[in-house]
This record gives C-alpha cells, structure tokens and sequence, in this order.
C-alpha cells in the first residue's frame, strides 16, 4: 500500500512538470529601458599618446626697448698730420702718427673714460717768442702797473733783493701815489728799472734782482713778478691786455724787435702751424689736450683757443683773487696753501699742478712723479728747462722744439727709451749744434745739482 502510493506521488510530479513546459507561451514585447546606475569611479590614467603635428605660429611679441649703442671704434686714425704742412722731421711726424694709431681713438684699448692726455708748453712751443714776455711790455706801454701799496716794492715779490726795491723807490717812488697807474709809457727812468728787472734780472745799475739767479725747482721769480703786477686788476682787463698784446705782435713782420723800458726784445709771435694742427688732430683722436705754461694764467686762456684749447684746459701761473681783483699771492699746490709765493708752474711745479688740476691727485703726492703711468700724460712738448718734469713724465712721447736749453737738450739727445724727439723750431731754427755742444756731465739744475736723466744717471759725456 505504502508501494503503490509511493510510485503514484513520484508519477505525479512528473506529470505535472512535462504538464508545465507543454503549456508555456510565447515571449512577450520587451518592457522599457529601466534607469541608468550610479557613474563608476575613474579607471587609471592610460599612457602618453604621440605628439600631434606643430600648429601655426603665434602672433609676434612686441619689439623690446633699444639697447644702448655701443662706441663706434674707427678702423684707422680720423686724422694724421697733415702732410701738406711741413718743417716737421720726417721721423718725428711717424713716431707722432704711430703714437695715434696706437693710443687714440682708433686703438682697441681705447677707453672714453680714460682718454689719453696730452699737454703743450706755450711760449716757444706753441708759440715763436712769449706771449708772457709781449704782454708784460704792453702793460709798461699802457701804464697799467699800480703803484704798490705805501710803495713798498717788497710786497709786489717778497724775493727781490735789497738793491731791486731801492731801485724801484728810486726810480718809482714820485712817479704815481700807492694804488694809481704808474706813467711807465712817458716816465722812462721807471719803465727802465721794471723792464731790466723782469727781462734782465738785474737794475739798471746791474746789480742782482733776485737772489739764487732767479730760479728754483719750482719758480722762476721774475715770471711770478709777471702775474704779481696784474695785482688790482680783474682777470677780465688781463685778457684784454693780452688779447690786445697777441693781435699787435701777431701783426708785426718775423724778425720783428721792439724796445720797452731801454730793453730791445722780440716785438713779433706766431703759433705754429705744426703745432695747431698736431694740437687739432690729438683732440680728433681722442686725446685731451692741456696747456702748462709758466705764463699767467689770465694771459695765456686769453688766446688759447688759437690752437682749439678751451681755456679751462690752460694751467698757467694762477693768483688768488681778493673781491675779484687779482693779488700778489699764488694759488697753492703740493703742500703750499693760498697765497704762496715758492711756486709756480715752472719747473717740478708743472708736474705739481698736473698731478693737482689734471689727474686730481692729493696735495701730499702732487710734486713727486706719479707712480701710476695711467695717471700721467701720454704725450708732453716743450722747449725749455722748465719743462723739464713734466717731459720726463710722458709715457710715450717727448717732444722737445730745440733751442738749446742744455738740460732738456742734453736729455733729448740722450734719448732714454727712445721715446724722446728732437725738433728744430719751425720759424728761424737756430743752427743744428755741433758734436759736444752739450757739457751736460758739468750742467747743474736750479738746486746746483749735477743733471741726470729719466733714470737718475747722470750723463756721461758731452752731447750730441
């Protein structure tokens, strides 16, 4: 019983499944889409891809603010001197046009900054004859020398010796009252006594006017005496007289002598061509040029610019000013204050006032040579002994226009480092001097010392 009801449940399982798949139906129309999920979080970052084709170029920037335009440096010299101008020694005019070639404007070293100086003596080196020398003449023609204060000729030059200044009391004393013009046109006796004083160095009587021959290292007493009796007057009436001075004398025939005071000497000057034009073509390449004269000051910036050289370029014998009036007392140098009289631009004194005016250097160094070349001129012409310093000074050229000054010629032939040239004078040269014209082992300096060369050595035989 339990059998057959065993058989009839399994039977009727089956029955009822084959009962259910024989009745389904067909697939009914797709319902609609449901609801989009939740996005899934970012998958990792995939690799760099190759990089795609150069797009076209961007609009250009806008052009930058000018830089600062460079010095333009010249491929050869502006200016040479001129080869239609002559009377220069052929191997002076070379070393001349090398020395520009080499320091000047042209030169790949050249620094505007540092420009090469050069600097000229003035009388008989710029100029035949002394503009000093025809001014002071002037001033005896047109009587413009005052009458000392008390007349006391002492004060004009504390140097003059005893015998000066009672014959300047002698010959001066009734002739104006203290502080008005002396008549030194109509009064000859006092014409005379100045004249012979400041162009002889001695009176009329012959005795000695200054003491120690007239000079030192560093002054010259009768060129400071030239500057002392402008005193009164202003630095303006001064470069009248000489302005006034120049155009006479410039007018007057070569060879020319005049008499002032009893004294006959030169009544003509000319600037040399040479000079102008070598003046003219250093400032073209580059160089500043000065003048260190031993003439006063107010009478040689008077015609300076003859040569191009403004007059703030001209370092003459330079008095103090009291109210505008010009005194019987320098301007100092090295370590002499205001007021001095030891000196001037005369001797070392130019190298003094080159040190001071030029290369701005301290008073406690100003009077020894300088011992950065850098600070000293490239270039140095002159005539005479008293521009012996500042010629030994040069770095590279020294040229001297010869008149037979026996320390500068001596120094000149000798020529140490070659860097000396020797030129005659381009108007009225004197003769060329014979072999051994030149005792220069005996020749003795303002101190009385044996003279030497750059090197300190003194010479060992007479010279040429």
């Amino acid at each position: 019983m339990v059998a057959k009801m065993y058989v009839w449940g399994v039977s009727a399982v089956v029955l009822g499944a084959l009962a259910g798949v024989a009745c389904s139906g067909a697939d009914g129309e797709r319902g609609p889409a449901g609801a989009a999920g939740p996005t899934g979080s970012a998958g990792p970052t995939g690799s760099a891809g190759p990089p795609g084709e150069a797009g076209p170029p961007g609009d250009a920037g806008e052009p930058g603010d000018p830089g600062e335009a460079g010095p333009a440096t010249p491929a050869e010299p502006p200016r040479l001197l001129d080869a239609k101008i002559g009377g220069w020694a052929q191997a002076n005019r070379d070393a001349i046009n090398a020395m520009l070639a080499k320091h000047g404007i042209a030169s790949g070293t050249f620094d505007p900054a540092k420009r090469p100086v050069a600097v000229f003596d003035w009388d008989n080196t710029v100029l035949k004859n002394d503009i000093g020398d025809a001014t002071f003449a002037w001033m005896v023609k047109h009587d413009v020398i005052l009458q000392p204060p008390n007349k006391d000729w002492g004060l004009t030059s504390p140097e003059l010796t005893a015998d000066a200044k009672a014959a300047l009391k002698a010959a001066c004393d009734a002739a104006a009252a203290a502080g008005s013009p002396l008549p030194t046109s109509t009064n000859a006796g006092c014409a005379a006594e100045i004249m012979s004083i400041y162009y002889n160095g001695k009176t009329t009587s012959s005795t000695d006017a200054w003491p120690s021959k007239g000079v030192t290292t560093t002054t010259n007493y009768a060129y400071g005496w030239a500057s002392q009796l402008q005193a009164g007057h202003s630095p303006s009436e001064v470069r009248t007289w000489a302005v006034a001075a120049f155009e006479e004398n410039v007018g007057n025939a070569v060879g020319s002598k005049q008499i002032v005071g009893g004294v006959e000497m030169a009544g003509y000057v000319r600037v040399y061509d040479q000079i102008r034009d070598l003046a003219e073509t250093l400032t073209e390449n580059g160089f500043d040029v000065w003048i260190l004269t031993a003439s006063p000051q107010y009478v040689v910036e008077a015609i300076s610019e003859e040569i191009g050289v403004p007059p703030h370029r001209v370092v003459g014998i330079r008095p103090t000013l009291t109210g505008g009036k010009i005194t019987y007392g320098f301007q100092g140098c090295g370590t002499l204050t205001d007021g001095q009289t030891a000196l001037i631009t005369f001797y070392n004194g130019k190298r003094c006032w080159i040190n001071k005016v030029i290369f701005g250097e301290p008073a406690a160094s100003q009077l020894a040579p300088n011992p950065d070349p850098s600070k000293r001129p490239v270039f140095v012409a002159g005539d005479s002994d008293t521009d012996l310093a500042m010629l030994k000074d040069a770095t590279v050229l020294k040229l001297v226009i010869e008149r037979n000054k026996i320390e500068v010629s001596c120094n000149a032939y000798a020529n140490y480092q070659n860097k000396w040239l020797h030129q005659p004078m381009f108007i009225e040269p004197k003769s060329a001097p014979t072999a051994g014209a030149f005792d220069c082992p005996a020749a003795k300096d303002p101190a009385g010392n044996p003279i030497v060369d750059e090197a300190g050595q003194a010479f060992p035989k007479k010279l040429p």
